[in-house]
């Protein structure tokens, strides 16, 4: 067989339409949230700070890691088809892969950010300057290629056989290893174990420089200071806790032989959750972007007008 079956979510007609209409909805909402937050930044110059130039590529990132599985699952939906071709599903693989952890090292990196500003507000300017964010993206997308890189060509060295059936609605890599005929698991173990120390770094890092924040935040003398700073943290901090909450639940919880609906539940909580509710979060809580989101909408008016 050169391709492999997506079982999605239902065998039934009726039932793979509702889920693949919800999942339409989820999608424009992503797309339109975190395109309206691309457009606000780059438009508004008094948006045009590292924290805000993280913030879009962040976005754009969103936009990426949702659109890695869930249009294709929606086609497949309406279509009642679930197949999909090896090259394709080595491609969603290494991009799903690339985003997440590309994700993860960008969420690192805006923390990061908002340590220096916070803690070392004097050399912001000086340590954040356009030479460090550009370096800091750089570092985001070549840490997510030779991650997806690696972990692609891992699962993909093993050999596979029986039925080709995936119980998700992408390629997901955990369900591949299951068809492995091979016993050459300890190149994957290998890899998936390096890029699990990478990402408790990762969130380690995230961690020591929010207690750092923190701790600077509740010395400051003046309550309007502790407001404005908790007011550009607040909205990072809860999409680390979504991204990373969501995606323990997947990958710490113990591998089932029968798929369940917890299953898919869990995966669409890490792979469609985050990128749709992240710009939600940020022009809900900070008023520069609900501002500058106002502008856009404004401008879009007299544009329909004119």
């Amino acid at each position: 067989m050169s391709g492999f079956l997506l079982m999605g979510f239902s065998a039934n007609p009726e039932l793979e339409l509702i889920h693949a209409s919800l999942f339409l909805v989820l999608y424009i909402m992503a797309l339109t949230g975190n395109i309206l937050i691309i457009t606000a930044v780059s438009m508004d110059n008094s948006l045009h700070s590292p924290m805000y130039f993280f913030l879009k590529h962040l976005s754009f990132l969103d936009l990426c890691y949702i659109s890695v599985t869930v249009p294709r699952s929606i086609c497949n939906s309406f279509m009642h088809n679930g197949y999909i071709s090896l090259l394709e599903c080595i491609v969603q693989c290494f991009s799903f892969v690339l985003c997440t952890c590309a994700e993860l090292s960008m969420l690192t990196v805006m923390s990061y950010d908002r340590y220096v500003a916070i803690c070392l507000p004097l050399r912001y300017e000086i340590i954040m300057d356009v030479s460090t964010c550009v370096h800091g993206v750089l570092g985001v997308w070549i840490s997510g290629v030779i991650s997806g890189t690696m972990q692609t060509a891992a699962t993909f060295s093993m050999q596979l056989c029986g039925p080709h059936i995936i119980h998700q609605f992408f390629c997901d890599i955990p369900q591949l290893l299951k068809l492995s005929c091979s016993n050459e698991y300890i190149r994957e173990v290998g890899v998936t174990d390096f890029l699990g120390l990478m990402a408790f770094l990762c969130v380690a890092f995230i961690g020591l420089s929010y207690i750092q924040i923190f701790s600077a935040v509740l010395r400051m003398p003046s309550a309007e200071g502790r407001a404005k700073a908790f007011s550009t943290c607040l909205p990072h901090l809860a999409v680390v806790i979504l991204f990373i909450s969501t995606s323990a639940f997947e990958f710490l919880k113990p591998p089932s032989d029968s798929p369940s609906a917890l299953d898919i539940l869990l995966t669409i909580m890490y792979t469609v959750v985050p990128p749709t509710l992240n710009p939600m979060i940020y022009s809900l809580r900070n008023k520069a972007i609900k501002e500058a989101l106002k502008k856009v909408v404004r401008i879009r008016k007299v544009d329909l007008f004119c």
